[in-house]
């Protein structure tokens, strides 16, 4: 399998020339990093190649390095069932960096990349009807960035006197605090000091008297 996977990454590496920065193989699947606006090429390439025909586009999903300049990676995940094979194709995006849309290529990605610009903020271009797909209307921010608040910005609730749900700052009941557990608050609680004391074995059972 190992083989393979780096026949194909050499022929895609070879044949996509400059498109792709990097590959790698690892637990049995092959990813490859290409430059962002070669996305459109690169995709078109891997479906309709006779060596790839990679035709389903299983997933588009992203993850969140909120320390790098581009913090975003999009993952594009594709198989093969004529050549039994599953490719990743990884670019890298800044939060007002756009992404050429593969709707154009897949059908599929449409929901993908909602949802993707749903939850991480990630702009696809040329998308057709890009707009949220999980979240409420009204809804502020993207809940899978790393440094989104825990509790988010609003919280809703069904208002028995205006008979509508409303929208309000989220109110905190008590403010966020590191733990050093030099607090008494912040210790041990009731019942930790028995994890590390062992314990004293059970007694044996009572002799049964005869009746």
């Amino acid at each position: 399998m190992t083989e393979a996977l780096q026949d194909l990454a050499d022929y895609v590496t070879t044949a996509l020339g400059g498109a792709v920065l990097s590959h790698e193989i690892r637990r049995g699947e092959l990813a490859v990093t290409i430059k962002r606006d070669e996305l459109p090429r690169v995709l078109t390439f891997l479906r309709d190649d006779s060596n790839c025909q990679f035709r389903q586009l299983l997933d588009v999903c992203g993850v969140d390095y909120p320390d790098r300049e581009e913090r975003f990676d999009v993952v594009y995940h594709l198989l093969s069932l004529r050549q039994n094979q599953r490719i990743r194709v990884k670019l890298t995006a800044g939060e007002l960096t756009p992404v050429p849309s593969a709707v154009s290529i897949f059908n599929s990605a449409g929901w993908w990349e909602r949802e993707a610009w749903d939850l991480y903020g990630i702009y696809f271009a040329g998308h057709p009807d890009l707009r949220r797909i999980l979240t409420d209307y009204g809804f502020e921010g993207h809940p899978l960035r790393k440094d989104f608040p825990l509790t988010g910005f609003v919280e809703l609730r069904y208002d028995d006197e205006q008979k509508r749900v409303v929208y309000e700052p989220v109110k905190l009941t008590q403010e966020f605090r590191s733990f050093d557990f030099l607090s008494p608050w912040e210790g041990m609680l009731p019942g930790d000091e028995k994890a590390d004391v062992p314990q004293s074995p059970l007694p044996p059972p009572a002799p049964i008297k005869p009746a």
